[in-house]
């Protein structure tokens, strides 16, 4: 079959390309078995949306009629979101790292008929260019080798089958040992940035699981040092160009060290995980900044990335009138006619000059300050901002990716419901639960989830990372609502995690279903990649049903998880951050009972002093009269006193005195050595 497939295709990154002179097939049998009957190899491309490379890729080679006959004769070529497909993106992303070369998208393997990768790439230029060969010469010279050296292609699958399968197999060890993880932050905290902020130098990622690692520790011990690695990395995110200072929320990374030059595409992981840790850095100290981009960063979300039926979209691209940015960036003449009077204050505070700071363009930025201004100060700015915002409403948005993707989402629920109940802001809690309530009807059937959907239309894939990250969401929701179907949808789910996803041979879960689509390995790991590892968030939710319920096997399967990975953690625990910040939820949970009822004036001061402490472990339990604890509790059997709403602080089995005022709680939270 001749032609381009991708039209009746639901993916906005697939429709992207619809239109391309390549005969592009979506991943799956037909595609295959025309790679057999042809007798061709498999040109896999494997992209996303908001990926700038892969639209700059698509515009030099896929819309080139002579590129695109060369593929047609020489190749099968199928067409992969990664978002949509995040199973086969692993798989074929990991085979490229064997390979040597560094993973990335847009991704170009090469595949036998039966899904084998014998060779790959990442972006490829029309011709040679960036020290890499030109797309056609590749094309011909891997056509080549496949038809004429068939001995040199079978040793590469050989040798990549064997890796990969090598590569899903855990090393397991007994735990994580507390001074494992003391001695891997004190090396993380060698590779912060102590100049700009980040861990490591350009191309600057957020990496928050490594910076929570950083947070714990502080919070563990009350190790300055560690609190102003933290403060510092995400004060200078906050500040930079990397964060919208007119629409809010982050971009995915900066392509230079000080943060001011983004990868313009915003993504709803990235945003969710600061989202989270900002709120950890506003409860340690209530500062103005961290404040500000809490507020408007939720507010972006909920104005920009509610997709149809009030699930979260996953993503901005990053180009618009395919350039780069173009979306963001202002001149200094804009600027001046648009501002008058207040120009040369804005133009001061926000870098903006003739010359610009990024290509003749001026990105939006306070890099040159620490700290927000006075009151007035960011009042008048706040007008300025307004009005340049309302002007870039006017400009051709970047394309938006309104595909749900549930593990995506879970993550987003979880950030912005903390942050709702944290900053008493009810529409965040509301849109939290409007977007859970739409992943558990819309994309939920006899009782598994749905990994990703789209205007009505829900793809049948599904995945570890899905049920992980909505448990945990699930659970977060329960502790702060004491909705009890919450509760229970938590455990349903993880009942499926179980029943499809456990490795019983080696421990661990595995990233695809028993009963899904076979493919050419089952990968399985507990390593972050660019969102949390499914394993490690499974930690955190088992731990969190544990300490809820008093179940012991959710102690005995979180344990499991932990030994089924421990053996790689020490020799490469950045990766392993997540895991180990669950193993240590597990271990050192802050289990806080307030007794009272919920809406009661008592009860809420009391919630207000949890609410405002970080407390990375936090477990929260409202009991009303008549509700009771589980045996296993340590609080089980405590009671009110004198009639007032009380709460009880437990770690591990011990529990403080009765605490019935607010400033008595939130003092013998605060104190580092309570959490020990």
């Amino acid at each position: 079959m001749s032609g381009n497939l991708l039209g009746k295709e639901v993916s906005p990154y697939l429709l992207q390309h619809k239109d391309n002179p390549v005969h592009w097939r979506p991943w799956g049998e037909a595609a295959l078995a025309s790679a057999r009957e042809e007798d061709k190899p498999i040109l896999l491309s494997i992209g996303y949306s908001a990926c700038h490379w892969c639209h700059v890729m698509a515009h030099e080679s896929f819309e080139d009629p002579e590129t695109a006959a060369l593929m047609n004769e020489l190749f099968v070529s199928i067409k992969v979101d990664r978002e949509e497909r995040p199973d086969l993106d692993a798989i074929y992303q990991l085979a490229l790292a064997l390979t040597g070369q560094q993973g990335g998208w847009p991704l170009t393997m090469f595949l036998t008929a039966k899904g084998e990768p014998f060779w790959g790439g990442t972006y490829f230029p029309p011709g040679p260019r960036f020290g890499r060969p030109g797309f056609r010469d590749v094309l011909r010279s891997v056509a080549d080798t496949y038809r004429d050296q068939p001995d040199k292609v079978s040793a590469n699958i050989a040798a990549l089958r064997e890796a990969l399968e090598a590569q899903s197999r855990n090393r397991p060890g007994r735990g994580i040992a507390p001074e494992t993880v003391d001695e891997g932050t004190r090396r993380l905290l060698r590779e912060v940035d102590w100049r700009f902020g980040g861990i490591g130098q350009a191309p600057k990622f957020p990496v928050t699981p490594m910076l929570e690692l950083l947070w714990r520790r502080y919070r563990r011990s009350g190790d300055e040092q560690m609190r102003e690695a933290v403060r510092l990395s995400v004060g200078r995110m906050c500040m930079g160009g990397i964060y919208d200072h007119l629409g809010g929320g982050f971009a995915r990374y900066a392509t230079d060290q000080r943060w001011l030059i983004p990868h313009f595409e915003k993504m709803l992981y990235d945003n969710a995980e600061l989202l989270g840790l900002m709120t950890h850095l506003w409860q340690d100290e209530p500062n103005p900044l961290f404040a500000a981009r809490i507020e408007e960063t939720a507010d972006w979300v909920l104005r920009e990335m509610v997709a149809e039926g009030g699930g979260f979209a996953s993503a901005l691209d990053a180009d618009s009138e395919g350039e780069e940015g173009k979306y963001y960036v202002w001149s200094e003449a804009e600027i001046d006619s648009l501002l008058g009077a207040e120009s040369e204050f804005f133009k001061r505070t926000y870098d903006v000059t003739a010359d610009g700071n990024w290509e003749g363009t001026n990105i939006l930025n306070r890099l040159g300050q620490n700290e927000l201004g006075d009151d007035q100060t960011e009042a008048k700015l706040a007008d300025s901002r307004r009005v340049l915002l309302s002007r870039r409403a006017t400009r051709t948005r970047p394309s938006w990716n309104d595909s749900v993707l549930a593990d995506w989402n879970g993550l987003m629920i979880a950030s912005l419901a903390n942050a709702g109940a944290v900053f008493e802001r009810s529409a965040w809690l509301e849109g939290a639960l409007r977007a859970y309530d739409f992943v558990v009807s819309q994309m939920s059937a006899d009782g598994r989830l749905r990994h990703s959907a789209r205007h009505g239309h829900v793809k049948p894939g599904e995945f570890l990372d899905d049920y992980a990250n909505m448990a945990r969401a699930a659970l977060i929701l329960f502790e702060l609502t004491g909705d009890e179907r919450l509760l229970a949808q938590a455990r349903a789910w993880v009942a499926v995690a179980e029943r499809h996803y456990w490795d019983e041979a080696g421990g661990g879960y595995v990233y695809t279903p028993d009963d899904g689509e076979t493919l050419i390995t089952r990968t399985k790991t507990a390593r972050d990649q660019a969102t949390p590892a499914g394993n490690a968030i499974m930690v955190e939710a088992l731990a969190r049903l544990f300490h809820l319920t008093g179940e012991d096997a959710y102690r005995a399967r979180a344990e499991e998880v932990i030994d089924a990975f421990a053996g790689e953690v020490s020799s490469n625990f950045p990766a392993h951050a997540t895991l180990a910040n669950a193993s240590e939820r597990l271990a050192q949970a802050t289990q806080i009972v307030v007794m009272g009822e919920r809406d009661a004036n008592d009860t809420r001061a009391l919630l207000k002093s949890v609410l405002e402490t970080s407390l990375p472990n936090r477990i929260l339990a409202v009991l009303p009269p008549g509700r009771t604890l589980p045996h296993a509790h340590p609080a089980s059997g405590k009671t009110v006193i004198d009639g007032k709403a009380t709460a009880y602080v437990c770690v591990g089995t011990l529990c403080s005195l009765p605490i019935t005022e607010p400033e008595v709680l939130k003092a013998k939270l605060a104190a580092p050595h309570a959490l020990d």
